[in-house]
């Protein structure tokens, strides 16, 4: 079938890689060049989601409305993708349009997968089950926090690569230092039970928080992924992903972070990698998709091998836009993306360790001091400058 209606370039996904690179394509394009595919009409900015399960901000100064983001020039087609037709260069929306492209930008983020813990999505934000990964749940860590004052607190980690791979124990150290100002931390056990093999991927950042660690008395334990949660018996059911054995460990309060992957349109489609996690296939450099030239992805949902962070994105984005751009006039796309990401690891009120690193686990650091030593300056940054930069900076493609 042909397509309904047809665009130059078709954005698939709001978020912050869509946004970022539609506003970098609508500087330089005629209108109506651009289209956007995104269904939402709130946009959210999930790094302070940690900040407000720990009761340092409301929820509310995360949220504003999409429209006042969508960039002049570019048509808003407000639905969902419903499949990929990379063959044909059409993409179907939810409500049966044939969307037909030059070019094709697929931002679609990335999929929480809590279906595949076992009971966790019937006790979600009660009876001590919380997360920080959902805007409708990040009140109940806060809530949660405060009434804690006996059992386990249970951080945990799943065994798949997740955005914001250092938010699972940012919230752990904010817990802990909260429950010592309430007088209850020697009466609560804090564990932070992550399916990965350490404490963070890069060993200068890794180092600090080894000590962090040991000087909170936080107990640890790797290679162990949550599998299952009795509500009624206020149970976590991890399996130990080197030995194959169940571990069971009771919990009074216990912050779930759900197992992640490409969204299933993604994965259902020919833009897939052969990863059984589905990411849209791109060389990790140029950003193009490997197999469809005409097709390019950015942030979660791609199979780039770096963190999943809001600041990968903000790298990606002029990559990808510039590359886009030299095709489009027939030259050779020659910017390159070198995997730099960041991650503001919160580590107490106040305290914070700003990790940033390439593909390689190189250091990447743009302060001309330690960055992996705990400041106040970089708890500033992350809770003050980075909004700000978020929203009046990358979204109108300015950084």
């Amino acid at each position: 079938m042909t397509a309904t209606r047809s665009f130059s370039i078709l954005i698939v996904g709001g978020g912050s890689g869509g946004l970022a690179v539609a506003a970098r394509l609508a500087a330089v394009l005629p209108p109506g060049t651009v289209a956007l595919l995104e269904p939402s009409d709130k946009h959210y900015y999930q790094p302070l989601w940690t900040l407000v399960g720990g009761g340092v901000v409301p929820k509310e100064i995360t949220e504003r409305a999409e429209a006042d983001y969508v960039p002049d020039g570019v048509t808003w087609i407000r639905d969902r993708v419903a499949a990929f037709e990379p063959e044909a260069r059409v993409v179907v929306t939810g409500g049966g349009e044939r969307l037909g492209y030059d070019q094709l930008v697929v931002a679609l983020g990335i999929q929480l997968d809590w279906h595949k813990i076992d009971g966790v999505e019937a006790t979600l934000g009660r009876d001590g089950v919380v997360s920080n990964y959902r805007y409708d749940l990040v009140d109940s860590t806060w809530r949660e926090l405060r009434r804690i004052d006996r059992g386990n607190a249970l951080f945990t980690f799943p065994s798949t690569p997740i955005k914001c791979a250092g938010a699972p124990q940012k919230i752990m150290y904010l817990a802990d230092e909260h429950l010592r100002k309430r007088g209850v931390r020697d009466q609560v056990g804090v564990q932070f039970v992550s399916a990965g093999k350490g404490i963070f991927g890069v060993e200068r950042y890794a180092r600090s928080l080894r000590k962090i660690v040991a000087a909170k008395g936080i107990a640890t334990r790797f290679r162990t992924d949550l599998v299952a949660v009795r509500a009624a018996s206020r149970e976590a059911v991890f399996r130990h992903l080197d030995e194959g054995t169940e571990v069971v460990l009771p919990y009074e309060l216990l912050h779930v972070v759900p197992p992640q992957s490409a969204p299933d349109v993604i994965k259902r489609s020919a833009l897939a990698s052969a990863d059984p996690l589905g990411w849209v296939d791109v060389d990790k450099f140029t950003l193009r998709h490997v197999r469809f030239p005409e097709v390019w992805a950015l942030g979660d949902c791609s199979s780039l091998p770096t963190s999943r962070t809001g600041a990968a994105i903000r790298k990606q984005a002029p990559v990808l836009a510039e590359n886009l751009l030299a095709v489009r006039d027939g030259r050779a796309p020659t910017a390159r993306y070198d995997g730099y990401a960041s991650c503001p690891l919160v580590t107490g009120y106040g305290k914070l360790i700003l990790a940033e690193f390439d593909y390689d686990g190189r250091p990447a650091e743009s302060f001309p001091f330690d960055q992996s030593q705990e400041r106040y300056s970089m708890w500033a940054l992350k809770t003050y400058g980075l909004p700000e930069m978020y929203w009046n900076g990358m979204l109108r493609g300015r950084m």
